[in-house]
């Protein structure tokens, strides 16, 4: 493709930006704009929007495109603003959605999918399923109750937080049983859908459905762990019916519900309840469009049966990017008369569609469900992907004009949409073309040498000659740790001053000798710090890291990187995933100056910190040009030229942190083992070339690891660190059915995502119940995981109390 002729994506969110045109002004919401740039013109190229077309958009991202409800979230919780600051800043940033949505003409505009926190922990708050351990006393559920919920608070521990299937997302799990009182407590769906009516915009309220609520969540602590959570669903489905009749009341013509349970393989009690479910709700829903929208993977045969079979619903809304075999499903049949909402559109990247593949497909679905009742929309929220590609002002041309975030996206559904009907914009369609042959053809993309030796690892299994037991002896001798070695996951917090130095360096506001010292004076600060606190196995504290996957892919070939591409992890948490383009390799040492200067500063073990490469994977925008495990293979390649040179470098303790193992798990029970081969297999070729007293360390965080245990036993690491306090110890339940575990293991002992500072005998008591399923010699007492977003007055009193929690049990192992 002709450099001076590219593709470009821009969309003005902000005020500033300015169009030669009369129809744009400064202070105008507009939808995204398509513009092709030759020399130094700009020709708009939007599709004419004429009419409201039959499009839909699942649902958007909340934080804003450059994070507006993060920092004001953040600035609530610290006590600088008022809780009517946060709500402008929330209703301002709904407000531009909406009307973003509305001039881009999408027919089907969703509402209730803002969140303070987390969906889930809307619905919970929706239901009044509060636990009592925060007090809750009834009425409208305030930021109070809410956040501690979601944080917890000085006296008591928030709710677990998981992932939210096979994404980066993390929601609040409910704490159910059979004494909860559910309670129409949360106003929140009703109180959307009028604010948006307030503007001119009829939305699709959105709620997530009660069974896939249910499914979800789990017994609160003292009820039987055997307790059917399903048998809730006539007390959940009694307030489901207020909130549907407060809508109908407020004018209400759709509604939407969430129900992707409906993608994993259940039982048939399960599907079972859907329709139960829905047979109840029929009456309550009469006079309401009802869309049941799914996404993430193909809907098993027996679950899109139990759907398509549903009393009450008009509609259904299926994930046909991921879920390519629904494809045949619906080819097979499709109930007459019934709408079908068809996700062509990636909710999950950031490429930009094949608009003709996508048309394409549409057309085929066209003549199986009628032209009247088909919808294009998004294969799923676009909360999973970035916010909006003209905030991107340092990506170069060729790469932007690839992509598509989720303000474009918007005009994508609605450009297919039109094309549908007739309306097709051919220049619009045809800089897609140019910019899909760009990206096939590029050389940027193929490195031959890095594609044939990732190949040439598919004929070993790359397992360490010496099992894990004797690694661990001979790691002892030359370690000398204590029984109970105490650590740290890495990180260490991220203060005002830390940031601004990075950020001036970047700018070139200071020089490379003045960043390189105040690393090194922050390095030393935390290495003393840990002396001090007496930790056996130190870290350096990630100082000079912006983000853990961030910080290896702008130092690897194929990676390109965003200035605002944040995606929601949890809360006000965001995460910025490179975008991987093309091949990778490593063209030089990443992080071996920094961990051998702060191994120079203590006689104690320093860790060396890496990310490893399913992390990688996971928490980047991947290519989907080639499989995954290609990508991944790549990738565990320069991890491993990376390990080899920290122990040359005299680096006798190596963490690879795979937290995002996990998270990859295909949603489908049949892709499971192969996905956790090639996953597995990738974690050992990073270390296969270690000297055995070299003792290699992972870490895992905020998952559901008692199914794959045997997998995590398979990478073979000499210690795991894993997350465990914040899940109520669950992970603890695999080694009291008899799981048998004999490398190191650090189930966390406190949970670091809550400000809450856990006592000493809480912690004491954790290990304890530790060491009622683990051998004394193997276990290790560490937090849950990195201690990045945390703040130095919480960090230091919480590991004090872990380091005497753990003197504690040592003398009384002792005696």
């Amino acid at each position: 493709m002709n450099l001076k002729t590219v593709a470009v994506w821009y969309v003005s969110w902000t005020q500033k930006f300015v169009i030669n045109t009369s129809k744009i002004t400064p202070h105008s919401w507009r939808s995204s704009l398509f513009f092709t740039h030759t020399n130094k013109e700009l020709v708009s190229t939007t599709p004419t929007i004429q009419g409201t077309m039959a499009s839909h958009i699942v649902g958007y991202p909340r934080m804003g495109p450059k994070r507006e409800l993060k920092f004001a979230l953040e600035s609530f919780w610290e006590g600088k603003s008022s809780a009517e600051d946060l709500r402008k800043v929330a209703a301002d940033l709904k407000a531009s959605i909406w009307k973003q949505m509305a001039d881009a003409g999408i027919k089907y505009i969703p509402s209730n999918t803002f969140s303070w926190y987390d969906h889930m922990l809307d619905t919970s708050a929706l239901l009044g399923a509060v636990p009592p351990r925060y007090g809750w006393s009834g009425g409208e559920i305030g930021f109070d109750t809410y956040f501690s919920m979601a944080r917890g608070n000085a006296s008591v521990p928030a709710m677990e937080m998981t992932k939210w299937f096979d994404t980066n997302y993390h929601f609040i799990v409910p704490e159910l049983g059979p004494d909860m009182n559910f309670t129409y407590a949360s106003h929140k769906a009703v109180d959307e859908y009028k604010e948006a009516k307030a503007l001119g915009v009829d939305t699709v309220p959105v709620l997530v459905g009660p069974v896939t609520y249910l499914l979800l969540s789990k017994p609160a602590k003292g009820v039987d762990k055997s307790f059917c959570l399903l048998s809730l669903l006539p007390k959940v489905l009694a307030v489901y019916k207020e909130v549907v009749a407060d809508l109908k009341a407020a004018g209400a013509s759709w509604i939407q519900f969430d129900e992707p349970a409906l993608v994993l393989d259940l039982e048939s009690k399960e599907l079972q309840a859907f329709t139960t479910a829905y047979s109840e709700f029929a009456s309550a829903l009469s006079g309401l469009n009802v869309l049941i929208e799914t996404y993430f993977a193909d809907v098993p045969a027996e679950a899109y049966k139990t759907l398509t079979s549903l009393s009450g619903v008009t509609a259904f809304g299926f994930d046909l990017v991921r879920g390519t075999k629904t494809l045949d499903l619906i080819k097979g049949g499709f109930p007459s008369g019934k709408h079908l909402f068809a996700g062509v559109v990636d909710g999950r990247n950031i490429w930009a569609n094949d608009l003709s593949a996508s048309l394409n497909t549409l057309k085929s679905l066209e003549g199986i469900v009628g032209k009247d009742n088909l919808v294009v929309s998004s294969s799923c929220s676009l909360l999973h992907t970035a916010v909006d590609l003209v905030n991107e002002t340092k990506l170069d041309n060729e790469i932007k004009s690839w992509l598509a975030f989720a303000a474009q996206k918007v005009v994508e559904v609605n450009a297919l949409a039109k094309a549908l009907s007739g309306q097709m914009d051919e220049a619009f369609f045809s800089s897609n073309a140019s910019a899909l042959a760009s990206r096939k053809s590029s050389p940027r993309v193929t490195n031959a040498d890095v594609q044939k030796a990732a190949a040439a690892l598919k004929g070993s299994d790359h397992r360490r000659a010496t099992n894990v037991t004797a690694r661990l002896d001979a790691q002892q001798k030359k370690l000398n740790l204590p029984i109970l070695p105490t650590t740290t996951i890495g990180s260490f917090p991220q203060t005002v001053e830390l940031r601004r130095v990075r950020r001036e360096y970047k700018a070139n506001k200071i020089s490379e000798d003045e960043y390189v010292k105040a690393i090194k004076e922050e390095i030393r600060k935390v290495v003393e710090l840990q002396e001090e606190l007496d930790i056996d196995v130190l870290v350096h504290g990630e100082p000079e890291r912006n983000d853990m996957v961030e910080y290896f892919g702008e130092q690897l070939s194929g990676f390109a990187f965003t200035v605002n591409g944040w995606v929601q992890s949890y809360g006000s948490r965001c995460v910025k995933p490179p975008i991987i383009y093309g091949d990778v390799s490593r063209p030089k040492p990443m992080t071996v100056f920094w961990s051998s200067a702060a191994q120079s500063m203590t006689k104690r073990p320093m860790k060396g910190m890496l990310t490893g490469p399913v992390t990688i994977l996971n928490w980047s925008f991947v290519r989907n040009d080639q499989p995954r495990s290609e990508t991944t293979y790549q990738i565990a390649l320069a991890i491993k030229d990376e390990v080899e040179d920290l122990e040359k470098a005299g680096i006798t303790v190596i963490q690879i942190d795979e937290a995002a193992l996990r998270e990859g798990l295909p949603l489908r029970k049949s892709e499971q083992a192969d996905y956790l081969k090639w996953a597995v297999h990738s974690f050992r070729i990073t270390n296969i070339g270690v000297q055995d007293t070299t003792q290699i360390h992972t870490h895992m965080c905020y998952s559901n690891f008692n199914d794959i245990i045997h997998s995590i036993i398979d990478m073979d690491a000499d210690v795991i660190t894993i997350e465990n306090s914040r899940s109520d110890e669950k992970l603890l339940s695999v080694f009291r059915e008899g799981v048998k575990y004999g490398a190191g293991i650090g189930p966390g002992v406190y949970d670091i995502h809550s400000p809450r500072i856990p006592p000493t005998e809480e912690i004491a008591e954790r290990i304890n119940k530790m060491l009622a399923v683990l051998e004394k010699d193997i276990l290790w007492v560490n937090p849950d995981c990195g201690l990045k977003t945390r703040k130095y007055p919480e960090v230091k009193p919480a590991l004090t109390n872990m380091v005497e929690a753990t003197k504690v049990i040592r003398k009384q192992l002792g005696k």
